[in-house]
């Protein structure tokens, strides 16, 4: 067993090569093999989101705080707010994010699979994320 006291691990800012505004990670967990779960609180700054992309096992969000958007490649953007739960199924392209008015702050737990646990690709528009 292991506890890893809170404020051990540092926040940290969220790559602008996969993310468009300021997005903050905070590391839940990165089980040891042959466990594959890895955790993050992710906090999304208004109109801050993720690149379109993949998990090779699947994704699944759970919704701490605010009101946020998500997107599956072709289809409608769809409204997330705290208490909401989204799976997203391996291999899907997707993005996800904060509302342009709201904070959002959400718990993402995906599968690695050989080695990686996110393929990441091209940046959302500011024209996809207002939906047009």
């Amino acid at each position: 067993m292991e506890i890893i006291p809170c404020g051990s691990r540092p926040s940290r800012r969220a790559p602008a090569s996969a993310f468009t505004g300021t997005v903050w990670q905070d590391p839940v967990i990165e089980a040891p093999e042959p466990a594959l779960l890895k955790s993050n609180v992710v906090t999304f700054e208004p109109g801050a989101r993720t690149a379109w992309h993949t998990h090779p096992m699947g994704q699944t969000l759970f919704v701490t705080a605010g009101m946020g958007r998500i997107q599956a490649w072709g289809g409608p953007i769809r409204e997330i707010k705290a208490g909401d739960v989204v799976w997203i199924p391996p291999g899907e392209k997707h993005w996800h994010g904060a509302a342009p008015d709201n904070m959002m702050t959400h718990i993402s737990m995906q599968e690695g699979h050989d080695g990686f646990v996110v393929e990441w690709l091209e940046h959302v528009t500011d024209e996809q994320y207002a939906g047009g």
